[in-house]
């Protein structure tokens, strides 16, 4: 019989878990990039690159409330930031001296200064994700700085997200007000947007975008950082008393999650071929909330998944049943909430598994530890490293 320590069992399972999460990733990215492109008709392809991209603004979320404890409900600004200016650099894309025709119908002769940087993809591809981020950490500090969290920090979001949905709307000459921008009688680098070898370039880079910015929030909560945010949502004032200053890791965690909303904003723009202020109503923004209840907060995975079952669900019930499909989801929502309050990969984490073990008359296996190993000196400095 072999006998280990209890740092070591607890060290490999790490990394089994680790090993095991990779080959997950990789294994189902590459079943979504090489097999779904050639089971699936352009057009369902093609809504699938559309909730990949809304599930980034997911995980985005899921980082801040799931793990910070920060509940925002007005996500719907940043994704439309990074909307809008992957919109404005697809609308240059003309003859020298040219400008876009909706500024001709409002009398704009001239193109508004801040449309001049977009002329540059480089440029562009560093404001999708600079520009929500500042928004987002200039928004966080002013709200964090003053202690504000909770329930007030949620409504603070929602009135920001209010302010700068009428103020689109209204802004007809410099960004086409409530009609917004169309992106898919554009150009990019020759190639028409709505073509199909475009919208599957498009596909291929949600789902790439996907697995980066998982690992990003993964590596980001893991770690004496994700120790930290944890902290600071389930006791924040402890973490304060403790000589951390929580507003800095708040306002940081917040622009990250900003800019990561921004890339979810180009993508979907690109793939719906519009860009309006109706990206910033208060309903989308709630639905973003949502999708992560559903699959789990503070799972990050959890977050992807219930992006995809929502949407997914509601296509085929818009499409099965046109007039009382809003019903179905209702309910939907309502069973996940009551049944599985901690969402699917939440209950699978904590109850599913052990409930399938017991279905299946399979024991958890147990490590046994060698008694005497306990009062070994190196065993007991191992313990102290992993908190033990």
């Amino acid at each position: 019989m072999t006998y280990v320590s209890r740092t070591q069992a607890i060290k490999k399972q790490r990394r089994r878990k680790l090993i095991i999460e990779i080959v997950a990733i990789v294994a189902i990215a590459l079943v979504f990039a090489l097999l779904m492109p050639v089971i699936l008709p352009d057009f369902r392809l093609k809504l699938l690159g559309r909730f990949l991209s809304l599930s980034i603004v997911a995980i985005g979320i899921d980082l801040i409330w799931g793990y910070t404890g920060l509940l925002s409900l007005g996500h719907g600004i940043f994704f439309a930031l990074g909307g809008y200016a992957f919109a404005m650099h697809l609308k240059l894309q003309l003859p020298e001296g040219e400008i876009p025709e909706f500024f001709t119908l409002y009398g704009v002769k001239e193109l508004p200064f801040f449309w001049q940087p977009f002329y540059s993809f480089p440029f562009t591809l560093i404001a999708i994700v600079l520009i929500p981020s500042i928004v987002a950490g200039l928004l966080g500090y002013l709200v964090f700085r003053n202690r504000i969290k909770g329930v007030y920090f949620s409504i603070l979001t929602q009135a920001a997200l209010l302010v700068l949905f009428n103020f689109f709307n209204g802004q007809q000459k410099l960004i086409n007000g409530t009609n917004g921008l169309k992106t898919d009688t554009e150009t990019l680098f020759g190639m028409l947007v709505s073509s199909k070898q475009a919208q599957l370039a498009f596909y291929e880079i949600s789902i790439l975008c996907v697995v980066l910015i998982y690992l990003l929030c993964r590596w980001l909560t893991s770690g004496r950082f994700g120790r930290l945010l944890i902290a600071i949502r389930d006791d924040e004032n402890r973490v304060r008393f403790s000589g951390y200053d929580p507003t800095g890791f708040k306002v940081l965690v917040f622009a990250v999650s900003g800019g990561i909303a921004g890339v979810a904003g180009a993508l979907y723009t690109v793939q719906s071929g519009i860009v309006t202020p109706s990206y910033m109503e208060v309903a989308f923004s709630i639905e973003m909330v949502i999708w992560v209840a559903v699959g789990g907060r503070g799972t990050l995975i959890g977050a992807i998944l219930g992006t995809l079952l929502v949407r997914l669900g509601q296509t085929l019930l818009s499409e099965q049943f046109p007039e009382v499909w809003l019903f179905f989801q209702g309910a939907l929502f309502l069973i996940v909430v009551t049944v599985l309050p901690n969402g699917i990969v939440g209950w699978l984490r904590d109850e599913g598994i052990e409930q399938m073990r017991s279905l299946f008359g399979t024991e958890k296996p147990v490590i046994t530890t060698y008694p005497s190993l306990e009062k070994d000196p190196l065993v007991q400095r191992e313990k102290e490293e992993i908190g033990h």
